[in-house]
């Protein structure tokens, strides 16, 4: 019970904090341009908890949710492939290192021709940004293998995709993980600026339209519903990732113990 409370003080003590100065730092200000505490929490469930819950949080949440899930998905399966073939990731390294370069909004005019203004267009940003963090660290997990793990498992006829499934995953999930932890808040960035771009519904398109408008509360209020987004899918991802690392947690606990 002790040590819930400790973590849970940890947890909120540095938010506490910077709320307490923020409304002390604003006690009489008449700055319209920067908004209080209270007000700001008024103003964000008049926002977005009516019905714009349903017409912009529900519609963005789903593009991101789905281009995640693409980008890590890929970004596994193509590290495996390139990986697993030395000439293979001679061949392709270049391209990668290239395609890693383009900034994805920059892309967004031309997804915007190709595929439409839909929601194909706002997926495939995602996808093309959030891929290369799951991707390459996949590819080096992969290349990280320890070699007398690869040897045994030659020497007791496990191959093909019994391999991959039983020695390579998991001794490459931890760097995996650590690619997908990168590749989160990165989707969530491009689901906003691709919403900003020829859309007229979404998290972006109603931050953007707010500061067109002056409507200087209900912008920071998005920021702020920004912000609690990437908090829970955080969270959300390190219960995943405990679960499926439970193993690896457990020897660097045994490892701190000893």
């Amino acid at each position: 019970m002790r040590k819930a409370l400790l973590a849970l003080a940890y947890a909120l003590g540095l938010p506490i904090a910077l709320i307490l100065i923020w409304w002390l730092a604003t006690l009489g200000s008449t700055n319209p341009f920067v908004p209080k505490p209270i007000p700001l929490a008024t103003t964000f469930v008049q926002t977005w908890l009516g019905d714009r819950f349903a017409s912009a949080i529900l519609p963005s949440l789903a593009r991101f949710a789905i281009g995640a899930i693409l980008a890590i998905a890929l970004g596994i399966v193509v590290g495996l492939l390139v990986g697993l073939n030395r000439n293979l990731r001679a061949f392709t390294e270049p391209m990668f290192e290239f395609f890693r370069a383009v900034p994805p909004p920059v892309l967004i005019p031309i997804l915007a021709l190709l595929i439409g203004v839909g929601d194909d267009m706002k997926i495939a940003v995602i996808v093309i940004g959030a891929i290369w963090p799951v991707l390459l660290n996949t590819i080096e997990g992969v290349r990280g293998v320890d070699e007398v793990q690869t040897e045994t498992s030659r020497s007791y006829g496990i191959t093909g995709w019994r391999r991959v499934r039983f020695q390579i995953l998991p001794a490459a999930s931890p760097q995996i993980l650590a690619g997908v932890r990168q590749s989160l808040p990165i989707a969530i960035i491009l689901m906003v600026i691709s919403e900003m771009f020829y859309t007229s519904a979404g998290l972006g398109f109603s931050i953007i339209q707010f500061q067109r408008q002056f409507a200087i509360g209900p912008m920071w209020s998005g920021i702020l519903l920004l912000g609690l987004i990437g908090f829970a899918v955080s969270m959300l991802f390190k219960l995943v990732e405990r679960r499926v690392l439970h193993w690896y947690h457990g020897l660097k606990d045994l490892e701190n113990a000893s």
